[in-house]
């Protein structure tokens, strides 16, 4: 099975999740590509939508290849092994992190246009990305998001390595992933469109989503 694109994920997704009792649930996307996944998840639950932003620490010349994550509030997942497999210094590992604390600064200013982080105290908090292969972003995300004291965390996705699955479960208190299959490889491969999102894209979806509920 292949979803046509993110908004058919959505689509599917939210089907595993309505018709749930919620606590004053808000759903936070993992940009960029967690936001259109996201916008249907919202529309779906009638719920509010916002962003939250983490960013995987990539290897030298090799970005793609993730050796750690980042998440707003100064969470660092760091997979110390690879960095050691890979010779890398500590003030190399430092300037990887302080690039991309750049650019989750940039994101966090160009998508929430100077919001803060939603009130989340008591509150089911439902984290979207389009998929999960290592994990590592969402393991950022999901740290970061315990400070904020939220009723319930769910990390939902429609498709998902098995084992990043299991792995996650010790963090959230739910993890939704609609697609699990064994010979998972790679996210983009259940998409028929996996396309780029871009800053305009998330900007024109978040322009149309409630940010905030009680």
């Amino acid at each position: 099975m292949k979803y046509q694109n993110r908004s058919d994920a959505g689509r599917r997704l939210a089907g595993k999740l309505t018709g749930r009792s919620f606590t004053r649930p808000i759903v936070l996307a993992l940009p960029r590509g967690g936001v259109p996944v996201a916008r249907e998840v919202a529309r779906a639950l009638d719920a509010p939508m916002e962003i939250f932003v983490a960013r995987k620490v990539g290897a030298p010349a090799q970005p793609e290849f993730g050796i750690g994550a980042i998440a707003e509030g100064g969470v660092h997942v760091i997979d110390r092994r690879t960095v050691a497999l890979l010779d890398l210094t500590a003030s190399g590992l430092m300037d990887l992190v302080e690039a991309e604390e750049r650019e989750l600064e940039r994101r966090v200013a160009y998508y929430r246009k100077g919001r803060p982080v939603p009130e989340l105290v008591g509150r089911d908090v439902i984290l979207v990305d389009d998929g999960l292969a290592t994990g590592v972003t969402a393991e950022a995300a999901l740290l970061s998001l315990k400070r904020h004291d939220p009723l319930r965390i769910i990390l939902a996705v429609p498709v998902c390595a098995p084992q990043t699955r299991d792995r996650l479960a010790s963090l959230a208190d739910e993890v939704v992933c609609a697609v699990a299959p064994r010979s998972f490889v790679a996210v983009g491969l259940w998409f028929e469109d996996f396309s780029q999102v871009t800053d305009e894209q998330v900007a024109e979806l978040m322009a149309g989503a409630p940010t905030s509920g009680t």
